[in-house]
């Protein structure tokens, strides 16, 4: 909400008195149906109640009583009533108001509708203070996101997960909360020590720096090994598992490989991470919070909380929220198995404290794919059962699977899409059409690969963002990279258009213009600068809503909308103060919209 909304709020709340309504009644505007109605719209379907009449009626009732205050523009006359609404310093930016059916319209004078937000975007550089809440509503926020398996490389699963944890994080950091962005990463447990059995069996001493592959896909292969071994020979299952058993009873040699083989993967994340630019505050490790993971289970048992059963593993009993099993009995959570190892929830029980007293957080939220709601359902109801106050603060922000046009991913049978490989392969295409759409006009090698890259991350996060969350993708590689359409290049080559229209002018993108807002008013400048007015408010909701897509949604649009005033409009070729007018319009909407790609993770490129 900018100031000019907000003073327009004031004035409807004043003017309520008038017709018998406290200044306490909550205010909200809308934008009219049309642009000739207006800028923005007051509805009084909330009024009707309290006055007992119709809000058509009540509209053409308040709206006399708004024009009888003397904050109209265009229509101030020098007269005794007009000198006592100067001297209750109303704002005189309204032009006209027009009442339609229930609706109250209010048009702003031109001049100061584009100053304002000029003034707030390009000269103040503070286009996001509006977002900042009060600080006694500020919330210390971590979004625990990624948590790969120590046994193979990200793939496309978690480049969702990533890019949306970012987004979010970047959200609700521009909504005035603190963010704490943490990455638990799963580095035991018997699916990491498949991988090391199989190395161990057939690796031959082979390395990363061996055979050049990158280590968390080095490691990944032999965790593909094991599932086609297992098949041959099922007892390797049980070595496996007796691996596990050695790893938790500190075996020197087990840790060793352990070590070693982590390393290899954490090493092969790291690069991938900066790539991709997911960033981490803290790091937790679950081999170091598996232990705690289990002391809290024993003072639980001893609680009665947990129960153990006969041959040995410790359960939770669900409550009968969770329905019953079977056998007709509640349903229940293994948290330790009969050999005494550790369970995913072990862990995320020892985290889930640690994370609480290290941080004393005001919410965390697991970014974790939709196919674990029952298991964060029930380690939630664990928390609970173990009387932590903060459990109530967790939240399970789930989204949906990714899918190939042929499919599921299979990580066991090496049927994924490798997130490196993606990335590689889709800026290869972008190289290519880089290259097709400049012509002769070469760049170098290295300028070439850093578009390229630029665009290909674009187009792979804006593919998976501009959906909700909760909803599944089938990503397809050539519909993510179309300059045309909703898609990232076509965002990002909307800002390059845009800058050129800058650099022709010899104009810097912060350079503070001279302009005469007054000569802009036509449909498309209209409607540039009001989808640039409407960014704060879709970045507001993102936030309360954990949905970055309200934010894809709005860059589309707002890149449409340039991009019809970029081919309406004869810019460059205006006259003076026409085009420097429109100029200073084109400053506005390269920051908003380059604000928003940042938000989502997302680079702008000043030529594509």
């Amino acid at each position: 909400m900018n100031k000019m909304q907000e003073q327009i709020i004031e004035i409807i709340k004043k003017s309520l008195k008038g017709i018998g309504v406290g200044e306490e009644m909550e205010v909200e505007l809308s934008a009219p149906p049309k642009l000739e109605f207006g800028d923005f719209a007051f509805g009084c379907f909330p009024l009707a109640k309290i006055l007992g009449k119709s809000p058509v009626e009540i509209a053409k009732q308040l709206a006399e009583e708004i024009r009888g205050s003397g904050v109209i523009n265009k229509d101030v006359k020098n007269t005794k009533e007009d000198k006592n609404a100067k001297n209750l310093h109303q704002p005189k930016f309204i032009e006209e108001i027009q009442v339609a059916g229930p609706y109250i319209n209010f048009k702003i004078n031109r001049k100061q509708l584009f100053g304002e937000i000029y003034k707030k975007i390009i000269l103040d550089k503070n286009y996001l203070q509006d977002l900042k809440i009060n600080i006694e509503n500020k919330k210390k926020v971590m979004v625990e996101y990624l948590s790969p398996n120590t046994n193979k490389p990200l793939h496309l699963g978690h480049l969702r997960n990533g890019t949306l944890s970012m987004a979010v994080s970047n959200i609700l950091e521009a909504n005035g909360n603190e963010v704490i962005k943490a990455n638990l990463i799963n580095d035991r447990g018997v699916h990491i020590c498949k991988s090391m059995l199989a190395w161990k069996l057939f690796g031959n001493g082979e390395t990363p720096e061996s055979t050049g592959i990158k280590g968390d896909h080095f490691v990944g292969k032999y965790y593909v090994k094991f599932s086609q071994e297992a098949e041959k020979n099922p007892e390797l299952e049980a070595q496996a598992q007796e691996m596990l058993q050695k790893w938790e009873e500190g075996d020197k040699e087990i840790l060793k490989l352990w070590k070693m083989m982590n390393k290899w993967v954490i090493d092969g994340f790291n690069e991938s991470f900066k790539t991709l630019g997911f960033k981490f505050d803290v790091i937790y490790k679950e081999s170091k919070t598996y232990k705690l993971g289990k002391n809290i289970i024993a003072k639980g048992l001893k609680k009665g909380v947990f129960q153990k059963e006969k041959n040995g593993a410790v359960v939770f009993i669900l409550p009968d929220s969770f329905g019953l099993d079977e056998e007709g009995n509640n349903k229940k959570v293994t948290v330790l198995r009969k050999d005494g190892t550790s369970v995913y929830i072990t862990q995320d029980l020892g985290t889930a404290v640690l994370k609480a007293e290290e941080y004393n957080l005001d919410q965390s939220i697991y970014v974790v794919a939709s196919e674990q709601e029952y298991y964060f359902r029930s380690l939630f109801e664990i928390l609970k059962a173990l009387n932590y106050a903060w459990s109530k603060n967790n939240f399970h922000l789930s989204y949906g699977m990714v899918y190939l046009p042929d499919g599921r991913m299979k990580s066991r049978e090496g049927k994924i899409v490798d997130a490196d490989d993606l990335v590689i392969k889709i800026k290869d295409l972008a190289k290519q059409g880089i290259l097709e759409r400049r012509g002769n006009n070469l760049l170098k090698e290295k300028e070439l690969e850093k578009r390229a890259m630029k665009i290909s991350l674009g187009a792979i996060k804006f593919y998976l963002l501009k959906v909700n969350p909760t909803q599944d993708i089938t990503f397809d590689t050539k519909e993510s990279l179309s300059f045309e359409g909703f898609t990232g290049p076509y965002c990002q080559y909307s800002y390059a258009r845009a800058s050129k229209l800058l650099r022709d002018a010899q104009i810097k993108k912060d350079e503070k213009i001279k302009a005469d807002f007054s000569i802009l008013g036509s449909k498309e400048e209209i409607q540039l600068v009001h989808k640039i007015l409407e960014s704060n408010e879709k970045i507001k909701l993102a936030g309360e809503n954990f949905n970055p897509s309200s934010v894809a949604v709005h860059i589309f649009e707002l890149a449409k909308t340039f991009n019809q005033f970029y081919h309406s409009k004869n810019i460059l070729k205006a006259k003076k103060n026409i085009k420097l007018a429109r100029l200073a319009l084109v400053q506005m909407f390269l920051q908003m919209i380059k604000t928003e790609l940042n938000l989502l993770g997302i680079d702008v490129l000043d030529e594509m």
